[in-house]
This record gives structure tokens, C-alpha cells and sequence, in this order.
């Protein structure tokens, strides 16, 4: 995107010098009449004395006998950049047009859409991207009413109208805003408002086609692919351990988990992952910030049940000195993760009455810390992490339902490795091999009679538990002898001894092989196509269940 912009500026002979987010020099292009000594990734206003919070506003310098104006534009396209445009002060009205001229070319060679709005709802730019999109013609829309152009009954339905009233964003919604033959055209866009002055003076859409998010989510993942293994120094300074690479198991289940969370990992979106306790939620977390844009900033982890409730809501959100006995003024995590990633692990420990706080710092992206009425901005994305079904918990009402969705725009279901025979079989071999190594051991196998055993258990603690018990049978196995069943943990031995029989344990296990799709949809039947109560009927969780109905294209309201 940088080079984009840079072959731009180029093109249209500009005098432009182009800050990232944080107004370090990125670039710069000058025509022959103008020269100023800057350097790359240096902050400018150290090379300059130039106030770089007044925006639109030409700024008079004498620099070198060179007598310049500086006008600062903020730009946003998937990050923030700034353009400062420099002229010569004699020619500085003659800057003004050059200024619109090369924003409107920029504009109109990218590939996204871009739509603007001004206060009264007129449509003041719409570039021939969006045109081509919506199978419009730029003259048909420009100067018409927003809500008329796409046919709202009521122009309060119009985002761009909402957007003018509270000033608030719009971020990566996906919906049909035009039709073709009666065809809804989807695509991918986010709105924010124009400001100025404190007053908002219009709105601005970025749009993607259904196709652009493809090909972008394609390519992107071949480059991430290309390159997947972050170096240690960058997994050092962002807190993390995992990436992708690390995930082991090959169970279709488990691979298609990983493919879902390669392809949210891109969206910088909140996210919810479900699984039980051992199954890799804080692995895939990680993995997914390593894969995602983030990569370069911090993860910052908590686990919510780990943190007295007293505490949590200052651990959070931070707090003011004097807000409560013992107080001191400090950033929550939520401002510690920056623009980085915040992963809160078992949100379903979460007190209620925090459940109402987080629900409006995810809403409004901005925090207060406890004792202050100070709004803070936060820019980090949220991974949550629950070990019970969401849907179970807002139906005890342990869950809000509206924080349910909030943190959930994309989820992540990992199935328990009792629905992954197979990773069962993986994992006893990865695990002996790994621990023969680590405690010095050789020649050990374990009897096929313990192999039966390992993989019929139910495997409560997951991954996690059956790694300690590899480790367990590793230490306590002498070398160059058989791991056998007389060898494994009294608990363990206690539990099997205590398990029903295979024939009347897990009936949906017992015949997935055979005639799975007749007999899940017999059990829907039965329940009504209550999935929830099919689910337990079946044994297995909800999510699998809808895995299993994804998979053989059973639909459920071909059952009811």
C-alpha cells in the first residue's frame, strides 16, 4: 500500500512528504525547487519545528533560506498515514488545487470503492471502483441523497446518517447495499466520519467486493504461508510463544479448525474460541496474532478466573490514584496491549456486573479507568476464551447475551480430542518421542493393549492431560521396556475401572461409521431439531453436532 501511494505521488509531480501513524518520515518526493534534510523513521517535528497535531492548515517555515508552507492531511486506508504537502509560500494557492488534484487521482487508482457523503446526505464523491462494483454510473449518484441513491424507505436507515449523528465508526461490516437483476451485489466495507473542528462534516466509505476479500485473504495467506514461522526475536518482544506451525494433530476436525482461524486471523476482528479445558485455546490465540497484522505488537494475556473480582476491573481497565484504598494511577491491559492483541481466557468466569463494563469498552473502543470519567481509545483486537458453550451459559444467565455477541463476531469451535480418535493415536506417538528425548530414555513402546485403553478413554483434561500422562509413563518406565496398562496413575486406573461399556456409552460414536447422516437425523427428529437437546442426546457438544450437519448438508429446517 505504501509503494501505492508513493508511485502516486510520483506521477502527479506533488511535493509530498508521507508520515506513518505515529509521524515518522516514510518517504518523501520533491520537485527540483525544494530541499529539506530528512531522514527515514524519524519522527519529523525533531528534523523541524512544525506542530504535527494542526491539521488542513498551511504552516509558514523558513527552512534554508527557503521560505515553505506544510499542510498536514490525514489519510486513512487500512492504517493510518499522513500527507504533508510543501510549497513554496509564493505559490501556496496554487498548492490548494494541486492538494485536491492529487488526493482525487489517488483516489480514483485504487481498487477499493470509496463513497462520501456530506452533512445534509449528498453524495459528494464516488469513485469509478465503487461504480464498477454497483454497476452504477458515477453521474447517476453523485449529488443525490444517500438513502435515495440506494433506495432506503427511511433515511434513518442509512449508516452514513447514523455515522453523522454519533461520530462513531463502522468497522468491516458485510452486507448488500445494490442489486443486479435482482441480484443482491455483498460486499465488505467500513464508514467513518469526517471531522472538523470537533464538528462532523461528512462520512466516507472503503469498500471491498466479495471477489477483492477472496483474492486479498487468498494472497495474504500465500505470503503468511511463504513465511509462517515468526522469528524469535519478534515472538520475544510481542509476548507469544506459538504460531500455526506449532498446532499438531491430523484429524480432518482439527485441520479445518486451523484453516477457520488461519482465515479470521487476517480481519483483525474480535474473536471467541470454545473449547474445553486442555484443548489449546491460548495456542490458537496466539497462533492467530502471529498470523494476523498485529504480528509486530504485544499479546497481552489474562486469564479472568485467575484474578480476585475485586481486582479484575482495575486489572482491565486501570485505575486513578484515591479511586479505592491503596490505589495508584496505572493503564489497564487494555491499554498495555495497544494495537496489539488482548486475550482474555475464560470469559466465562467473567463477574456479571463486569460483563456490562467490558460490553461498552468493546462498543465504544474506549475505556475508563476506575475513578476517572476520562474516555481513553483503545485499538487492540479482543480474542476471548471459554472452556463451556456460550449458549449454554446465556441460557443460565451467566453470560450476557449482548457480550456474547460483542465478543463474538467470528468464533472458533476446537473439538475435544475425544471426537478425534485419530489425534489420540498422533499424540501418544509425539509425546513418547518427545519425552524419550527430554529424560534420556530409549527403545520404550507402549503394548497395543494400552493403546485400546488410551484411545476408548474420554480424556476430560484433553491434550493437556494426556501429555502429562505420556510424561507420567515416560519417567516411570524403565528403558528399553514396554509401557503396559499396570503402569498408569491410580486416578487413571480408578476411572476406567468405573467407565460404562462401549456398547452403551456414545451410540453416535458407536455408529458414525456405519450410517452417521440417518442417524442424526432421526435424533433431530426426536428433539424437534432442538440441536442443543439432539446434542446431548448424542453425546458429543453442540458445535460438533453442527460440524457433523454442516459436513452431510443436513439442514435443520427440513427436520422440524
Amino acid at each position: 500500500m505504501r509503494e501505492e501511494l508513493k508511485r502516486f505521488s510520483k506521477i502527479f509531480g506533488a511535493n509530498i512528504i508521507a508520515l506513518d501513524s505515529t509521524f515518522q518520515v516514510i518517504w518523501w518526493h520533491f520537485n527540483d525547487g525544494i530541499s529539506l534534510n530528512l531522514k527515514v523513521d524519524v519522527p519529523l517535528d525533531t528534523i523541524m519545528d512544525i506542530d504535527l497535531m494542526l491539521f488542513h492548515q498551511p504552516q509558514r517555515l523558513q527552512i534554508q533560506e527557503q521560505h515553505l508552507s506544510f499542510t498536514i492531511e490525514p489519510f486513512y486506508l487500512t492504517e493510518q498515514f499522513y500527507f504533508i504537502l510543501v510549497e513554496n509560500f509564493v505559490d501556496f494557492q496554487h498548492s490548494l488545487q494541486n492538494k485536491v488534484f492529487v488526493l482525487e487521482e489517488i483516489i480514483e487508482h485504487l481498487d477499493e470503492g470509496i463513497i462520501v457523503s456530506n452533512k445534509e446526505g449528498d453524495i459528494i464523491y464516488y469513485n469509478e471502483a465503487l461504480a464498477k462494483m454497483e454497476e452504477h454510473k458515477k453521474e447517476d449518484m453523485l449529488g443525490r441523497k444517500l438513502w435515495d441513491a440506494y433506495n432506503y424507505q427511511d433515511r434513518r436507515l442509512s449508516e452514513h446518517n447514523h455515522i453523522l449523528k454519533t461520530a462513531k465508526p463502522i468497522y468491516t461490516k458485510y452486507r448488500a447495499h445494490a442489486y443486479s437483476e435482482n441480484e443482491p451485489k455483498f460486499v465488505g466495507y467500513s464508514s467513518f466520519p469526517i471531522q472538523k473542528d470537533n464538528q462532523t462534516i461528512g462520512v466516507f466509505s472503503i469498500t471491498h467486493t466479495e471477489t477483492s476479500l477472496r483474492n486479498q485473504l487468498r494472497q495474504t495467506l500465500d505470503s503468511r504461508h511463504q513465511t509462517m514461522e515468526v522469528p524469535e526475536v519478534v515472538k520475544r518482544n510481542n509476548g507469544t510463544i506459538y504460531t500455526f506451525q506449532d498446532i499438531k494433530g491430523n484429524s480432518q476436525e482439527l485441520q479445518q479448525t486451523i484453516i477457520e482461524a488461519k482465515n479470521i486471523s487476517i480481519y483483525n476482528t474480535d474473536t471467541l474460541i470454545v473449547g474445553e479445558t486442555g484443548t489449546g485455546k491460548e495456542l490458537f490465540a496466539q497462533s492467530m496474532h502471529n498470523l494476523s497484522p498485529r504480528v509486530a505488537k504485544p499479546f497481552v494475556a489474562i486469564n479472568c478466573a485467575a484474578i480476585p473480582p475485586t481486582l479484575l476491573e482495575s486489572t482491565l481497565f486501570g485505575s486513578v490514584k484515591g479511586a479505592f484504598t491503596g490505589a495508584t494511577t496505572q493503564e489497564g491491559l487494555f491499554e498495555y496491549a495497544k494495537d496489539g492483541t488482548l486475550f482474555l481466557d475464560e470469559i466465562n468466569s467473567l463477574p456479571m456486573e463486569l460483563q456490562s463494563k467490558l460490553m461498552r469498552v468493546l462498543q465504544e473502543r474506549a475505556v475508563r479507568r476506575v475513578g476517572s470519567n476520562t474516555l481513553i481509545p483503545i485499538n487492540c483486537t479482543v480474542i476471548s476464551a471459554s472452556n463451556e458453550d456460550p449458549e449454554l451459559l446465556t441460557a443460565n444467565d451467566r453470560m450476557r447475551l449482548d457480550l456474547f455477541y460483542r465478543i463474538a463476531h467470528s468464533s472458533v469451535y476446537i473439538p475435544p480430542l475425544r471426537e478425534r480418535p485419530e489425534d489420540v493415536l498422533f499424540f501418544i506417538q509425539h509425546f513418547l518421542h518427545k519425552n524419550v528425548l527430554k529424560y534420556m530414555k530409549s527403545d520404550l513402546t507402549i503394548k497395543p493393549e494400552l493403546y485400546k485403553i488410551l484411545v476408548d478413554y474420554d480424556w476430560p483434561g484433553n491434550v493437556r492431560e494426556l501429555e502429562h500422562l505420556i510424561e507420567n509413563l515416560v519417567i516411570h518406565a524403565n528403558s528399553e521396556s514396554s509401557i503396559t496398562e499396570d503402569m498408569l496413575p491410580r486416578y487413571l486406573k480408578n476411572k476406567l475401572s468405573m467407565k460404562p461399556t462401549t456398547s452403551n456409552k456414545r451410540p453416535f460414536k458407536t455408529l458414525m461409521h456405519t450410517n452417521e447422516e440417518q442417524y442424526i437425523r432421526e435424533v433431530l427428529k426426536q428433539c424437534g431439531g432442538n440441536i442443543s437437546a439432539a446434542a446431548k442426546q448424542l453425546n458429543i457438544s453442540r458445535q460438533s453436532l453442527q460440524y457433523h450437519m454442516k459436513k452431510l448438508a443436513i439442514r435443520k429446517e427440513d427436520l422440524i
